[in-house]
C-alpha cells in the first residue's frame, strides 16, 4: 500500500501542470486544481494503480458571496483498497459552468442535481439536470448565504379555500423583536413586572 506521502509525490509528479496545489492533513490529502482539468485529473485518480480512488463518496460546494471566484466546488473520493480518503477542490464564479462527472462515476448523477438545487451551479453534459430537494417553481437556491432564512414563500393549509396553498413568506411583527437578554437574568418585560410588584409592596 503506498504511503500519503509517497501517493502526494506520484500525483504531483504525473500530473505536474494540471495541479496547482496539494497539501497533507487529517489523514487525508487535499488537492486544488482548474475546474478545466476536472476529467483528466479524476480519470487518474480512478485508474491508476497506485490510487484507485473508484468511489466518488460525495459532491458539495462552498460559498463564498464576498470573492470574485464564488464557489469552491469540493469532491470527496475514497480508495477502498488502499483505505485512503482524497479531497479535490477549484474555484469558480458564480455563472461558470462546470463538467460533470457522470460518465465516471454515475453515482455523480444525483449529487450534482443536488448542487444544482442547492447553489445554481450549471453541469454540462448532465443527462438529467433538475431540482432533487425543492419543490417545482421554487425560487433561489437555499444554501447560498444571501438566500433568507425564512426563504420567499410558504406552503400551508387554507381554511378559506380548503386547499394547500403556496404564499409570500409574511411574518408578523412580533416575530421580528427578539430578546438577545440571558434567560438567567430574566427577559424585559419580567424585569419590568417584578419592578412594578417590589412598588406596590
Amino acid at each position: 500500500m503506498i504511503n500519503l506521502i509517497d501517493l502526494e509525490k506520484k500525483i504531483n509528479s504525473e500530473l505536474t501542470t494540471k495541479i496547482k496545489s496539494t497539501e497533507i492533513k487529517h489523514n487525508q490529502i487535499y488537492i486544488e486544481i482548474d475546474k478545466e482539468n476536472l476529467i483528466d485529473v479524476t480519470l487518474f485518480i480512478k485508474t491508476n494503480k497506485d490510487t484507485k480512488f473508484r468511489q466518488l463518496i460525495d459532491i458539495t460546494v462552498v460559498d463564498y458571496p464576498e470573492q470574485n471566484k464564488r464557489f469552491k466546488v469540493v469532491y470527496l473520493f475514497l480508495s477502498h483498497e488502499f483505505n485512503q480518503r482524497m479531497i479535490l477542490s477549484y474555484f469558480i464564479n458564480e455563472k461558470e459552468v462546470i463538467s460533470s462527472l457522470t460518465s465516471i462515476f454515475p453515482s455523480a448523477n444525483w449529487m450534482e442535481r443536488e448542487v444544482f438545487d442547492m447553489y445554481g451551479v450549471n453541469f454540462k453534459d448532465h443527462p438529467d439536470l433538475r431540482r432533487i430537494l425543492t419543490d417545482y417553481g421554487f425560487e433561489g437556491h437555499p444554501l447560498r448565504k444571501d438566500f433568507p432564512l425564512t426563504g420567499h414563500s410558504e406552503v400551508r393549509y387554507s381554511e378559506q379555500y380548503k386547499k394547500v396553498i403556496q404564499e409570500p413568506v409574511k411574518l408578523e411583527q412580533n416575530y421580528r423583536n427578539f430578546d438577545y437578554e440571558s434567560p438567567w437574568e430574566g427577559t424585559k418585560y419580567i424585569k419590568e413586572q417584578t419592578d412594578n410588584n417590589d412598588k406596590k409592596d
